[in-house]
């Protein structure tokens, strides 16, 4: 170990003054047996620095054919290894200036061993949740409804939280919104998707109830509701269907449901799309609007990300295009669009690639960088900057 009159004469001969450094001198020493592969660093933003000092966890979460991400409560990030090329020690103890203070009066020198080094270390950076996988999980086995006398009901896939949680690369908020926006429910502790038909059959018993008793949309009693379905069906999937599609409120101590204009004409919009390849526009959106309830009227901008308008067709068709249905790599998802359609338009392609925006990215900034703008008839347009494979 080397005494202070040793390292005041290699001060002398580096030609460096004692009184422009530090008056604590730290002497690294390297420990038994010390590897490169005993510690690996993270770097973290201010935001999880403070999640862990408040004695909260991250995650690491991905299947062994999958790119490991870090969750903390509500957020996903992807992890990068970043080289670097200055060696990093990992010095237990080890004071900053700033923790030192300037209080002594004369040099002193501290030993110190060194545990591990490193030549890179994690990087994260906010990502997109990975949440197709949880879609196509509880596809597995969609619930049908109670089951009938003398059937069986199949228990294979099915999942409770804790299942997803270890299967599903985003954090725990991430997906309980994702189970929401896709319409799941808990049932014997399970999470349920409900078959497509099936949630179709109970909106339809609600608002064929609606029409009957002439209630008002935005006044949809849930009591009496649940009295007058529940010879058709459980009352908690009655209860689930009006969550699903109307806002809950009460008024003199009774619960109503006010339901959601835009969420209701959507569904019914898929439910006549899904067995159609193109449905003719004018023909559709007359059929459309007779089968939404009185009071509610059906727009066009209801069928973003879902529905898909050619307009250079003769007559003007429309299909079924989710943007749930496409690849969730960016790369990966602007050769599927371009597959599908040559040129797009801004207002078309835009609902199909606003949920790959990063944080304070636009969609704009996305074109740039994968797609080409042209004029076609007076309309600016985009296409593939690549050949696209098919």
């Amino acid at each position: 170990m080397r005494s202070l009159d040793e390292v005041q004469a290699t001060l002398q001969i580096a030609k460096l003054k004692e009184e422009d450094l530090q008056k604590t001198i730290h002497c690294l020493t390297f420990g038994e047996n010390v590897s490169s592969a005993d510690y690996c660093l993270m770097e973290l933003d201010d935001t999880l620095c403070k999640h862990i000092e408040a004695g909260q966890s991250l995650v690491i979460r991905g299947d062994k054919d999958e790119h490991a991400v870090l969750c903390s409560g509500d957020k996903t990030y992807d992890l990068k290894i970043a080289d670097t090329s200055n060696l990093l020690l990992i010095v237990p103890g080890c004071r900053t200036p700033d923790q030192l203070g300037d209080s002594q009066d004369g040099s002193e020198v501290v030993h110190t061993q060194i545990w591990g080094f490193c030549n890179s270390y994690w990087e994260l950076r906010k990502g997109r949740p990975k949440l197709k996988k949880l879609t196509k999980l509880l596809m597995e086995n969609p619930y049908e409804g109670p089951a009938l006398g003398g059937q069986t009901e199949v228990t294979e896939n099915r999942y409770k939280m804790q299942d997803l949680l270890e299967r599903i690369q985003a954090s725990e908020e991430e997906i309980k919104t994702h189970l929401e926006t896709i319409h799941a429910c808990q049932i014997d502790g399970y999470w349920r998707v409900l078959d497509f038909d099936y949630e179709m059959k109970l909106l339809a018993h609600v608002t064929q109830l609606v029409d009957s008793e002439s209630w008002s949309v935005n006044k949809v009693p849930l009591q009496t509701s649940l009295e007058e379905l529940s010879p058709l069906e459980p009352k908690e999937m009655i209860e689930h269907c009006l969550n699903c599609y109307g806002k809950r409120y009460t008024e003199n101590d009774e619960v109503f449901y006010s339901l959601d204009e835009d969420k209701v004409c959507r569904a019914l919009a898929l439910m006549l799309l899904q067995n159609a390849v193109k449905f003719n526009l004018r023909e559709f959106q007359e059929v459309w609007q007779q089968s939404v309830p009185e009071g509610m009227s059906t727009r066009m901008d209801q069928l973003k990300s879902v529905a898909l308008v050619d307009r250079m067709s003769r007559p003007e068709t429309i299909c079924l295009l989710r943007v749930e249905d496409l690849p969730e790599g960016t790369v990966e998802r602007f050769n599927q669009l371009f597959t599908l359609r040559e040129k797009w338009t801004e207002e078309d392609i835009t609902p199909y690639i606003q949920d790959l925006c990063a944080e304070k990215q636009t969609t704009g900034a996305l074109l740039t960088k994968y797609a080409r703008s042209s004029m076609q008839n007076g309309i600016k347009v985009f296409n593939s900057r690549r050949p696209v494979a098919t």
